[in-house]
């Protein structure tokens, strides 16, 4: 069965015109589902539609002889095709298929392809592409697309009135379970959290080493340890050079994997905020996982959050994952801090957000610094309590 995505909307409207488009996001996120889904939408409303795995080598050959080969697969038409090409960064020259296919053929054939890590992407999708394709990325099931998946139709119809006792113990005990196995679309979707465990240990094994393998990196213990390393440290500056020091890797290595991680939508780093480049940090990023299912199997530990020793980092990493989802790009959503120490977690647009898993804590007057720095910046607290009226309007 497939299940929608807020991301169909944006695609929809675009499907009419000729630019190609691409889905990225790491594997297993879900990129396949959707392209059956454009396709049975399109198929629905008359389109012809081809799909072709590039995991085939027989299609692989073929199209990486020549992109025009691709007319040697699908029949003759009048009208333009859809052609639906997973896994595009197979191609010897992905750069190339595109734009040949665009420059020439438009208006025979409209491209919809995924490709399975941004590392591919950036890598080999040149600048020639510019203005004749269409990037979305895909990521983690947000909390309601989760609800969906769930088939929690009438829990999500609760968000119109204040809920009832009974929905908010389902809402909650479903919230708890997003956030201890994250947004994967088959880890959703599985009832029992022992497989749940197996299935993120699967992507988290198997998966990211396909991913580092084919990046080229020969060292995939320490890629594996860093990953662990990064875990431990959510929230927290990224130095280079310390993690160097610590895996006893050289320091180019170190930001070879960093690029890696990140290319591959394992891991995000966020920059700085600044508008005074003397007295603000401007150069260390903060790292979290794109998934908290994924970094609780590098940390080893599914307990749930008041069980948790990492209560802060696990909330941050939490509040950072729906920041993303909201907007959309991890360059929208920076982190403020000084040299003398005066930090706020994030800063997303004209939005600032400072995250204690403690309310009781809070103490506003301790981030005076940054409010009358940018009083054009609204500054709100997130723990707990908050966090889903905050990003989705639940009155609980």
């Amino acid at each position: 069965m497939l299940y929608p995505r807020k991301n169909l909307k944006k695609i929809y409207k675009v499907l009419g015109r000729e630019e190609s488009i691409i889905l990225t996001g790491a594997r297993q996120i879900g990129k396949t589902s959707l392209l059956m889904m454009i396709k049975e939408h399109l198929e629905n409303q008359g389109q012809t539609c081809h799909y072709f795995n590039l995991e085939n080598p027989t299609h692989l050959k073929a199209l990486n002889e020549h992109p025009f080969n691709l007319f040697e697969l699908i029949p003759a038409a009048s009208k333009r095709q859809n052609i639906f090409i997973d896994e595009v960064q197979y191609l010897d020259d992905p750069t190339n298929f595109l734009k040949l296919l665009y420059d020439e053929k438009r208006t025979k054939i409209k491209i919809i392809a995924s490709g399975s890590s941004a590392f591919y992407i950036n890598e080999k999708f040149k600048d020639s592409l510019a203005g004749r394709k269409f990037i979305f990325e895909i990521f983690p099931l947000d909390f309601e697309e989760f609800l969906t998946f769930k088939k929690e139709e009438e829990l999500l119809k609760q968000k119109k009135g204040r809920i009832s006792a009974y929905y908010k113990n389902r809402l909650l005990k479903l919230w708890q379970q997003y956030l201890i196995y994250g947004g994967y679309p088959k880890v959703a979707l599985e009832q029992d959290e022992e497989i749940k465990k197996i299935l993120l240990e699967e992507i988290g094994s198997s998966y990211i080493k396909k991913d580092s393998t084919e990046a080229g990196i020969k060292n995939t213990d320490k890629y594996f340890a860093l990953l662990k390393i990064l875990a431990e440290q959510t929230g927290q500056l990224v130095n280079s050079q310390e993690l160097s020091n610590s895996l006893n890797l050289a320091h180019k290595t170190i930001e070879d994997y960093l690029n890696v991680m990140a290319r591959s939508y394992q891991i995000a780093f966020i920059k700085p905020f600044y508008q005074n480049l003397r007295k603000e940090l401007t150069k260390m990023p903060k790292g979290y996982f794109y998934d908290t299912g994924l970094r609780n199997f590098f940390l080893s530990d599914f307990a749930p959050p008041q069980k948790r020793p990492d209560k802060g980092p696990f909330l941050e990493n939490i509040v950072f994952g729906e920041l993303l989802k909201e907007r959309g790009n991890t360059d929208k959503i920076k982190f403020w801090r000084t040299q003398d120490k005066h930090e706020i977690d994030f800063v997303a647009d004209k939005q600032a957000f400072e995250v204690k898993s403690d309310p009781k804590k809070i103490r506003a007057n301790k981030y005076a610094c940054f409010t009358q720095k940018y009083p054009q910046i609204k500054l709100a607290f997130l723990s707990w309590e908050n966090i889903l009226k905050q990003f989705y309007g639940w009155k609980i």
